[in-house]
């Protein structure tokens, strides 16, 4: 397995595999269609972000979208993990883990004080953030309204 940059035939398989990527990574509260993604990503691969991509003979096993952000707060500049995805079929094979090293040795290696991600609480995903060394920064919290119909208004 290599970690490395996409191809344009690469970023193209990404691009169509986001919107279920998103959708299991918002926990199936998201279901974005393709014109959303490209929304979503190609304003990021403008400014600079990058995807890096786990790959075995041709196979893309899984990606992770990297850059910067700044701190709302401080108006510094983080790193910053945008996404993680491991194709169905590759995992339980520690990729993710693979791919979150790669991602932080270039986040710091490009000077970055800090890196952050953003994750949904129920995501399995946080175990493995924690065992890299992450940590809740702040909390997000969400009251769920009751529907109301139009004629009600």
């Amino acid at each position: 397995m290599e970690i490395r940059k996409p191809n344009i035939v690469e970023l193209e398989s990404i691009l169509k595999l986001s919107p279920q990527a998103l959708f299991e990574g918002t926990l199936g509260r998201v279901r974005p269609t393709d014109e959303r993604i490209k929304r979503l990503v190609e304003p990021l691969l403008e400014r600079g972000r990058y995807y890096l991509i786990a790959a075995e003979k041709d196979n893309l096993m899984g990606w992770i979208l990297i850059g910067s952000i700044k701190d709302q707060f401080t108006d510094e500049m983080i790193g910053f993990i945008y996404e993680l995805y491991v194709t169905q079929e590759y995992r339980g094979k520690g990729i993710s883990k693979h791919l979150m090293k790669s991602a932080i040795e270039h986040l710091q290696s490009e000077g970055y004080p800090e890196i952050r991600l953003g994750v949904f609480a129920d995501n399995h995903a946080v175990r493995l953030y924690k065992q890299m060394g992450f940590s809740e920064r702040n909390i997000t919290m969400s009251l769920r309204m009751p529907c109301i119909s139009q004629a009600a208004r």
